[in-house]
C-alpha cells in the first residue's frame, strides 16, 4: 500500500471541528485511503458505505438526535460516497453543529453532486481534497528513481490508476479500458441525468484527438451536431467529475494575447489513451508531445494539491505564434514551464519576459523532468 501524498495534509486536519471531503474519481483509491486514517486512530468500525441501502436510510434527513444514535460513541467515521445520500449537507451540518468533536470523512467520486449539496450548508465547515490517480512522487515509494525513469514510457501510455500501476503492459489496457466503460460515466449520468451517453464519448474522444491545441466550443459543437451551450455543459460536468481539466490563456498586457480560447486535459492518460483506442509504444506515435504535455501538467497539479498550494494557472500564446506550455502564479510572480519530450532548442519569449518581468521559466524534457517537483 503506497501512502497518498495528501495523506498528512489531512491529518493535520482532523480533529478541528471540520468536515473532510476527499474528492476524486472512481477507482482512485479514496475509500483506500479512508480506512487507512481509520485504521491509524483505532477506528476501524467507523466505516460507512452510503451506496448500502440501509446506511442510507440512516442518514437521508434525520435529525441530530437519530444521527448521534447511529454514529454511537465513535470519534472518527467515514461516509464513504457521500454523495449518493440525499440532501447529504444537511446531514453533515447537524454533525459538525451538534458534535464537533466527531470527526467526519466523507468521500465523494463526483464533486458536482456533493458540492452542490453541501456548498451552501457547510460554508465554512469544511477542509476540502483532491485525490488523484498515483503521482510520480507516491509511486517512489514503490520504485526507484531510476526505476520510475524507466518506466515513464508505461506511465505515460496507461496512466496511473492503482490498479494500472500494479498490472503488467498486457493487462493494464485491459483494467483502463474496463475502468473507461464502466466507471467513467457513471456518475455523471446518474446525477445529472444526461440522456445521450453516446455524445459524452464522442465529445471525449474529440477533445482526446485535440490534445494540447486550443480547443473552440464551436468548431465541436459544429463537429457533433449540437449547440455550443451543450458541448459546454458537457463539459464542464466532465471537469467536475474529474475527467478532464482545462487551461485557460493569461491576458493581461499584451493586445496580442489570446483571450478567448481554452486548452483541455485529461486526468489520467491511460483513460485519454483507452478513448482512442491506442496504447502504442512511444516511437510509434505522433502525439508525443501532447502526450507529456499533459503528463507533465497533470504531475505539477499533483504536487501543488499535495501541498495544498492553490496557484492561478494558465496557457500563454499570441496570435504571431508565441506561445508557453503552463504558467503558475503566486504573489505577483509568474512560473513559466515548457514541455518537450527530447531537449531540442526552445527560445523563451522576450515579450513574456518584458511584460512579466517577475517571472521564472524552465524547460522540461524527458531526461530532467523531476525538476517539476523543486
Amino acid at each position: 500500500m503506497l501512502e497518498r501524498a495528501i495523506l498528512p495534509e489531512i491529518e493535520k486536519r482532523l480533529f478541528k471541528g471540520k468536515i473532510i471531503i476527499i474528492y476524486g474519481p472512481r477507482r482512485v483509491g479514496k475509500t483506500t485511503l479512508a480506512k487507512e486514517i481509520l485504521r491509524n486512530h483505532d477506528s476501524q468500525d467507523g466505516y460507512f458505505n452510503c451506496e448500502e441501502p440501509d446506511i442510507n436510510r440512516a442518514l437521508t434527513n434525520k435529525t441530530s438526535t437519530e444521527l448521534k444514535k447511529m454514529i454511537g460513541e465513535r470519534k472518527l467515521v467515514v461516509l464513504d460516497e457521500a454523495q449518493k445520500v440525499k440532501n447529504i449537507g444537511l446531514t453533515l451540518k447537524l454533525l459538525v453543529d451538534n458534535f464537533p468533536e466527531i470527526q467526519v470523512i466523507a468521500t465523494g467520486s463526483s464533486s458536482f453532486d456533493l458540492a452542490n449539496e453541501t456548498a451552501e450548508p457547510l460554508t465554512g465547515r469544511t477542509f476540502e481534497f483532491k485525490l488523484f490517480p498515483f503521482s510520480l512522487n507516491e509511486l517512489k515509494q514503490k520504485y526507484s528513481q531510476l526505476e520510475i525513469d524507466r518506466l515513464l514510457e508505461t506511465f505515460l501510455r496507461f496512466g496511473t490508476y492503482p490498479e494500472a500501476v500494479q498490472a503488467d503492459s498486457g493487462f493494464a489496457a485491459e483494467l483502463i479500458s474496463d475502468i473507461t466503460r464502466n466507471y467513467l460515466y457513471k456518475d455523471i449520468l446518474e446525477f445529472e441525468r444526461l440522456k445521450n451517453p453516446d455524445l459524452i464519448l464522442k465529445l471525449l474522444q474529440a477533445l482526446a484527438l485535440q490534445l494540447g491545441s486550443e480547443v473552440a466550443y464551436t468548431e465541436l459543437a459544429n463537429l457533433l451536431g449540437v449547440d455550443k451551450i451543450t458541448v459546454e455543459r458537457y463539459i464542464q460536468i466532465l471537469e467536475k467529475a474529474f475527467v478532464i481539466f482545462r487551461l485557460t490563456p493569461l491576458s493581461r498586457n499584451l493586445r496580442r494575447e489570446l483571450t478567448k480560447t481554452r486548452k483541455i486535459y485529461f486526468c489520467d492518460l491511460g483513460i485519454r489513451n483507452s478513448l482512442i483506442n491506442n496504447f502504442n509504444e512511444l516511437n510509434l506515435r505522433t502525439d508525443i508531445g501532447a502526450i507529456w504535455e499533459n503528463f507533465c501538467i497533470l504531475e505539477r497539479l499533483k504536487f501543488n494539491s499535495a501541498e495544498k498550494r492553490l496557484p492561478n494557472i494558465y496557457f500563454w500564446r499570441t496570435y504571431d505564434q508565441k506561445e508557453i506550455d503552463y504558467l503558475e502564479e503566486e504573489g505577483g510572480i509568474f512560473r513559466a514551464f515548457e514541455f518537450k519530450w527530447e531537449k531540442g532548442k526552445y527560445k523563451f519569449p522576450v515579450e513574456f519576459g518584458e511584460n512579466y518581468p517577475r517571472s521564472e521559466f524552465k524547460l522540461i524534457y524527458r531526461d530532467n523532468f523531476w525538476e517539476l517537483f523543486a
